[in-house]
């Protein structure tokens, strides 16, 4: 032990002021991806976490006090709008939703905002990272409409620019995939030959399923293309032009980035997974509001899914009350990986909430921590950085006097990157104004 602590000393001399380097001590470490750890220290350098155990601190190194707190990884949003939009009624502030059905080229890391007011509601919770996606989320679907957003971006909630917030400037690939609408705006679609039973029409049910189809068939193609042009640039034809498009395509045909499908019903699940066998791709699927029979598919391919609001209505008149609020236990029973995201920027704020809610209809309490922490970090291929408190990953750290998930919970430090982060935010900020008021 003493070796250790004089190791320590030796190697963080000329870090001994730095703002990302500090020794939380005597603390309970709560990693996520092991057991706990009691009456430990953390020694984070160069904002990565260095050493974690009985240690001694180096002279003149910061000491953060951990006596009858505990340490969490800062949790993960996996489907947001983030930094992309400020206020959803004000067009100019929203950079989302370009012109255009197949638009891989466009980055959301590039026109992220490191100024939003968001940033700072959003992790007064904890949350420290997330995933923005450069269309609109939310899982829904649609006829006309964009189906590939552009590459979706994980970054981290504070920084002075964006590349500072960058974790993976391409976690995924946004695909929105078709869906037919169904009865009062909740899913399903009615098959044509009992459309009228409901006051519906067959010609407009076949029509959406027609629009359906062609929209897959769209998506395939634009695939397949990409595959064409990844081809022939590997066989260097002569007189061959850069397509930006194309060219954003090829680490996904490569499967070093996934796609993100939005399929919410559980024939659109299907097709996904349909589309995802036929092109060799690795999908993620984003905002599922039904199960359906396809669950051990998603188990036998390993297809994560990232799940939405917790306490919301049933997809079917006829399913349920509590249809939505246990879908994330029915995921994780049958072996399929389970995120949350938020599908918002106002509400990010609710992600852990969101994910203690399904605790109260099935999912293990230890399960919902990891789908904000290790889960999110393993489903977009960054568990070497984030989602955890081991060594060598960023010091993306909570230090609390409770459970994360426990709305009663107190954060008293939150860093990103090593980086002590103020909780403040617009709203303290005006509460501390009018406080003082006379």
């Amino acid at each position: 032990m003493k070796k250790v602590g004089l190791l320590l000393s030796c190697a963080l001399t000329a870090f001994g002021a730095a703002n990302d380097t500090f020794f939380i001590r005597n603390v309970d470490v709560y990693p996520v991806s092991g057991k706990e750890m009691n009456g430990v220290s953390v020694l984070v350098q160069d904002g990565k976490i260095a050493e974690i155990g009985k240690l001694t601190p180096a002279k003149g190194i910061k000491i953060v006090e951990g006596k009858g707190l505990r340490v969490y990884p800062g949790m993960i949003d996996s489907a947001t709008n983030l930094g992309l939009g400020e206020i959803e009624s004000i067009r100019e502030s929203v950079d989302t939703g370009e012109i255009g059905e197949f638009m891989p080229q466009l980055k959301a890391l590039s026109a992220v905002n490191p100024e939003s007011e968001h940033l700072g509601v959003v992790r007064v919770n904890g949350i420290t990272s997330a995933i923005t996606m450069p269309g609109a989320t939310g899982g829904r679907g649609g006829g006309a409409r964009q189906f590939i957003s552009g590459t979706a971006a994980m970054i981290h909630l504070s920084g002075y620019t964006w590349e500072e917030m960058e974790v993976s400037r391409a976690a995924a690939i946004q695909l929105n995939f078709p869906t037919i609408g169904g009865r009062g705006g909740r899913g399903g679609g009615v098959p044509a030959e009992v459309a009228d039973l409901f006051g519906g029409d067959a010609g407009n049910t076949a029509n959406a399923r027609r629009t359906y189809d062609e929209g897959i068939k769209k998506i395939n193609d634009f695939f397949d293309e990409a595959r064409r042009y990844k081809a022939a640039k590997v066989a260097k034809l002569a007189g061959m032009k850069v397509d930006l498009k194309l060219e954003a395509m090829i680490p996904v045909l490569d499967g070093k980035v996934p796609v993100a499908v939005s399929a919410a019903s559980a024939e659109s699940i299907h097709d996904a997974i349909l589309f995802g066998d036929r092109q060799h791709v690795r999908i993620v699927i984003l905002g599922p509001r039904e199960v359906g029979p396809f669950l051990p598919e998603l188990k036998q391919r390993n297809i994560p899914v990232v799940l939405g609001r917790v306490l919301a209505l049933p997809q079917h008149e006829d399913d349920s009350y509590d249809d939505a609020m246990t879908l994330a236990g029915r995921f994780y029973k049958a072996g399929v990986k389970i995120a949350f995201g938020t599908f918002t920027n106002q509400f990010v704020r609710n992600l852990p909430f969101e994910a203690a809610n399904a605790v109260a209809f099935g999912l293990p309490q230890e399960e919902a921590l990891k789908a904000v922490t290790i889960n999110p970090a393993e489903i977009w291929g960054l568990s070497d950085k984030i989602g955890s408190v081991e060594r060598g990953k960023y010091a993306d750290l909570l230090i609390t006097n409770g459970d994360p998930l426990d709305v009663r919970t107190k954060i008293e430090h939150l860093y990103i990157k090593g980086q002590e982060v103020p909780l403040t935010n617009k709203q303290t900020r005006l509460y501390e104004k009018y406080l003082g008021r006379q």
